[in-house]
């Protein structure tokens, strides 16, 4: 498939059929694309919306947040998951703050070097938020490459080559170009899937090199999850709740998890907050970070 026949087939797809989501909206700022990207790395779109208005209201600029403690960061995460991005966003803001004044940066090397951010977000929010051209891959980018260019059932790992394939694919008008970033991701998140792909709705099927190969299946080198249940993080998960719950006061180290069915899992997973700066030990309490 030549690069041209993909831009043309989804650009104009993206433009008719693009789901209603907040950070797609005009106007919505350089700021909302960033919370939004941090809040949206491994977590569904639906449990994202709620927490991302609620966020914005108290925080509607990095400076609101990095005046902020980074507890109340972390509480206000809820049920996110992966909690260090509160505590990243929180770092990242108190940044934009310091070194941007109070702006978030559209350069790039500006946004990499904010804590938290790395390939993918920085150039989402240069994309998304400013209109810039560069390539933007994520999962679902690299799945939908893998088909129609590779005629590969799933991507393999993930790799700087990932950019540049996403930068031979983009059109020359920078709108076009957001736009055709914006339909990858799309394409592969409601249309391209990686278990049951509705090859029938596809605007590309007609030239997708996988579909022409027959839909051969080809092996999953990704690494596999772990489960969740009854690990590290869902220890850590738990612990994070409690001192949530309690917040702004500590607890007592000793009765946090006490029926935990791992007391070495509970202590490894302490530990582990301490480390990651998510919670503080003061004597025998413990409390969420206050600095």
């Amino acid at each position: 498939m030549r690069a041209n026949d993909l831009s043309e087939a989804l650009v104009p797809w993206y433009r008719a059929t693009a789901r209603d989501l907040p950070w797609r909206r005009p106007g919505f700022g350089a700021w909302g694309t960033l919370v939004s990207e941090f809040m949206l790395q491994q977590t569904p779109v639906a449990r994202v919306i709620p927490l991302l208005e609620t966020w914005l209201e108290r925080w509607p600029t990095p400076t609101d947040l990095a005046d902020a403690s980074p507890a109340e960061a972390v509480t206000r995460w809820a049920n996110l998951g992966y909690p260090r991005r509160a505590l990243w966003l929180h770092r990242a803001a108190t940044e934009i703050r310091d070194v941007h004044e109070g702006i978030v940066p559209r350069d790039v090397d500006q946004l990499l070097a904010l804590t938290g951010i790395g390939d993918y977000t920085a150039r989402a929010v240069a994309v998304f938020a400013y209109g810039d051209r560069h390539p933007v891959v994520d999962t679902n980018t690299r799945r939908v490459i893998a088909r129609a260019i590779d005629a590969k059932a799933l991507p393999g790992p993930a790799h700087r080559r990932d950019l540049e394939h996403m930068a031979d694919l983009l059109p020359s008008s920078r709108t076009d170009a957001a736009i055709m970033n914006a339909a990858m991701m799309e394409l592969g998140q409601v249309v391209c899937t990686a278990r049951s792909p509705k090859c029938g709705a596809c605007p590309i099927r007609a030239s997708c090199a996988w579909v022409q190969a027959g839909s051969p299946v080809t092996p999953d080198t990704r690494r596999k999850q772990a489960k969740y249940e009854g690990s590290d993080p869902q220890a850590r998960g738990a612990l994070l709740k409690a001192l949530r719950d309690a917040a702004p006061d500590p607890l007592p180290r000793a009765g946090l998890l006490v029926d935990w069915h791992d007391p070495e899992q509970r202590e490894r997973a302490l530990i582990s907050l301490e480390n990651d700066g998510l919670i503080e030990p003061d004597g025998e309490l413990v409390g969420l970070p206050t600095r």
